[in-house]
């Protein structure tokens, strides 16, 4: 269980959802100091579970009422953030918050009797993988500034240097931004395990490579440190490599059509300070 130097007041929140981020908040909140009053979701066993590990905490399922809380985090999918908010019946005038990175803030209005917020972690969550919270950016938005505090003071207890707000387009941008560096990977990593396969070759032959790329990237312009046969043009080799995929059409086509857009890749500009 995560603790940090935070000294803030503690808060009584309440948890909506029971998914991999949930899962994580919960202890995270504990560890900071706050009191997780109640787990919601709509299994009620997936619910008793997570509130297990808040002392005193109680699930919560289907549209019971909720405890009174200083904050209702929604930590749901983010098609089903509008579902939940209006399933679930909030106290008049509470903050509520979602925790998604493409849903706009403007989503609370078909419950006007909130007030509305966002309260984003811009990370990957996975079962059986403990994330270090302080390290963690939590974008924050709200529609009112009593509100805005309250969520930025919550996200600074779990990430003190991290937590900032954050507006709908620039968070949306971000959430894109996040995709291109962390979905699309694990798919390409995906294919390049399956090609390792079957040549009968071990996967652990790529790691130093792959270490040194994601290394390499953080410290410059990922754009300026491109290589391989599409930055250098060697057409005999993308040639090579595309009768190798003969047997994945559709691996094919994403090789062709990232090759060209490697190629078709202008001056990198410099990054904004």
């Amino acid at each position: 269980m995560q603790s940090n130097s935070f000294t803030g007041p503690a808060q009584r929140v309440v948890v909506l959802g029971t998914g991999r981020v949930a899962s994580q908040l919960v202890p995270a909140l504990v560890g900071a100091g706050h009191q997780v009053v109640a787990v919601w979701g709509r299994r009620p066993e997936a619910a008793a579970a997570l509130a297990a590990l808040a002392t005193g905490a109680v699930a919560v399922a289907g549209n019971t009422p909720l405890p009174p809380a200083a904050v209702y985090l929604l930590a749901v999918a983010d098609a089903a953030v509008p579902l939940v908010l209006q399933e679930i019946t909030f106290p008049t005038d509470s903050v509520v918050a979602h925790t998604s990175g493409s849903v706009p803030l403007a989503v609370f209005e078909i419950v006007p009797g909130v007030r509305g917020g966002v309260w984003y972690p811009l990370q990957t969550f996975s079962p059986g993988r403990v994330v270090d919270w302080t390290q963690v950016p939590i974008c924050v938005e709200a529609h009112d500034a009593a509100a805005e505090t309250l969520l930025l003071t919550l996200a600074r207890s779990l990430s003190p240097a991290r937590a900032q707000l954050v507006a709908t387009p620039q968070r949306q941008a971000l959430h894109v931004a996040a995709v291109f560096a962390c979905n699309f990977p694990y798919h390409l990593l995906g294919i390049s395990q399956e090609l390792l396969r079957e040549a009968s070759l071990p996967w652990t032959l790529l790691e130093p490579l792959i270490r040194e790329t994601v290394e390499k990237a953080l410290g410059s312009l990922p754009f300026q440190g491109q290589t391989g046969p599409a930055a250098r043009g060697d057409t005999p080799t993308l040639q090579v490599h595309q009768r190798l995929l003969a047997g994945h059409p559709a691996w094919q086509d994403l090789y062709s059509r990232l090759t060209a857009s490697i190629q078709a890749q202008p001056e990198p500009k410099p990054p904004q300070l």
